[in-house]
């Protein structure tokens, strides 16, 4: 009989890379995901330990599943298998058995291609399964193929960990040390996305650009030669990765922004801060100014790449010259999007031991003022594009009838009044309107692109 899995992931998108793949691992052991934990037979909760409060947030919601868990045993429907994944498990992994006994499995982002044994042990023991090991053979060589269509847009882990230990950041102690899957591997499972309809692949790596991986003819590649390989894949429309690290921009990589036109014209690159002072308190290992030239020779290689950004503010001892720093350096650079957050200690870190931690309001007053220029950024970027065609890869179904969804080139979000027969397809879409965070536009009523049909009529009713 079939089996109920709910998965709630929080966090990044290699955090939604992992679990789909915990879908596929319990796949054989006849679970099959629902939307709703309610009545589940087996619930994961994702976590990541990123973001301000991530264990509150976890504690809180497995103070929920406990209830779900006690009616469904009540009522004679089973047992519902609680468990605890990811960053947080990873890192406090000892304090959610002690605080929370119900929870029957709590595992780390290396471990999870062992799911059936951690399974089997949960079902006929009592207490928690904990494995938080860093495991000396890879994941990804024991993970099975993909057991569903992982639709017209995907991610595809390709290197995971990291080695940089930015001093506020905690995964190299969740993740692990960078590693990178073999060249091979990933065209493999690339080859397998394309042929089940996926059109845009997004490469995922903690540190993506530091991949560097065992090629098929047993050289080792840069990203930038992998990027060359997906893209002679039949049928793989359009290429993305993220996320990157300055220190790993490397020349072979900035002349596939220019030579490869799968590759799009959009790169996320964090800076996390434009002082020269905080960047070496961050450990970040470059300079404003380096950061500069490489946005420099990028849009040298490539004169419409559209940038995204991370940014802290607030990091332990940031002056007022350093926070001004910041605003020229986003000024000068320009972002089509950004991220931005208040810095907070992290357990384990060695920020969070540092002197000088500043008070929440002038954290709340300098990011305030930070997403006022970025946000303006970000919609002179978008009203840019009023008036033009763009192609737009509609990957799904709008909230109201009638109306699809997609991204275009720069990962903007894209909504027209278009049918369904249209999911898949690269479509021109002429913009109507820009909106701080998507885009409105038509349907040209031309003709619509794609490299793997060819370009083919599109009837009137659009």
């Amino acid at each position: 009989m079939s089996k109920k899995l709910f998965i709630k992931t929080w966090g990044c998108q290699m955090n939604v890379y992992d679990s789909a793949r915990m879908a596929d691992v319990l796949a054989p052991l006849g679970y099959r995901p629902v939307d709703e934990p309610d009545g589940a037979d087996m619930v994961i909760l994702n976590t990541c330990h990123i973001r301000e409060k991530a264990s509150e947030k976890v504690f809180s919601e497995l103070g929920r599943l406990r209830q779900l868990k006690d009616v469904k045993a009540e009522v004679g429907d089973g047992r519902m298998i609680v468990a605890v994944a990811g960053c947080v498990a990873q890192a406090e992994g000892e304090e959610i058995v002690a605080r929370a006994p119900f929870v029957d499995m709590v595992f780390g982002p290396q471990t999870y291609h062992t799911l059936p044994e951690m399974v089997a042990k949960a079902s006929r023991k009592a207490g928690s399964v904990l494995n938080t090991d860093f495991p000396v053979e890879s994941k990804f060589d024991f993970l099975p193929d993909e057991s569903a269509n992982q639709g017209v847009s995907a991610f595809l882990a390709v290197q995971e960990g990291c080695d940089k230990f930015c001093t506020f950041c905690v995964v190299p102690y969740t993740r692990g040390a960078e590693f990178s899957r073999p060249g091979a591997q990933i065209v493999a499972e690339a080859r397998r996305l394309v042929a089940g309809g996926t059109r845009e692949i997004n490469l995922l790596g903690q540190n993506v650009n530091a991949w560097h991986g065992e090629g098929p003819d047993g050289t080792t590649w840069g990203l930038g030669r992998l990027v060359r390989e997906l893209a002679d894949i039949d049928g793989l429309e359009r290429i993305r990765y993220t996320t990157s690290h300055p220190r790993d921009m490397e020349d072979d990589l900035i002349r596939a922004h220019a030579e490869v036109p799968q590759l799009m014209p959009y790169l996320h690159l964090p800076v996390q801060a434009g002082s020269d002072r905080v960047l070496a308190a961050m450990n970040r290992k470059h300079t404003a100014d380096d950061y500069r030239r490489i946005v420099d020779r990028l849009r040298a290689a490539k004169p419409d790449l559209a940038l995204s950004g991370d940014f802290i503010v607030g990091f332990p001892g940031e002056s007022d010259a350093d926070f001004a720093a910041t605003l020229r350096l986003v000024t000068d650079v320009g972002y089509a999007q950004a991220y931005s957050f208040k810095y907070s200690a992290r357990p384990g870190t060695p920020a969070a031991l540092e002197h000088g931690q500043l008070p929440e309001d002038v954290k709340d007053a300098r990011l305030a003022a930070l997403q006022q220029l970025l946000n303006a950024q970000q919609q002179a970027f978008n009203e840019s594009f009023v008036g033009r065609t763009v192609p737009v890869l509609f990957d799904r179904v709008g909230k109201r009838a009638g109306q699809l969804l997609g991204k275009s080139p720069y990962l903007q979000s894209v909504h027209a009044d278009a049918n369904e027969r249209l999911l898949g397809r690269i479509v021109e879409v002429r913009i109507d309107a820009a909106h701080p965070n998507s885009l409105a536009g038509s349907v040209a009523t031309g003709e619509y692109r794609s490299s793997a049909t060819g370009t083919q009529p599109v009837e009137a009713t659009v």
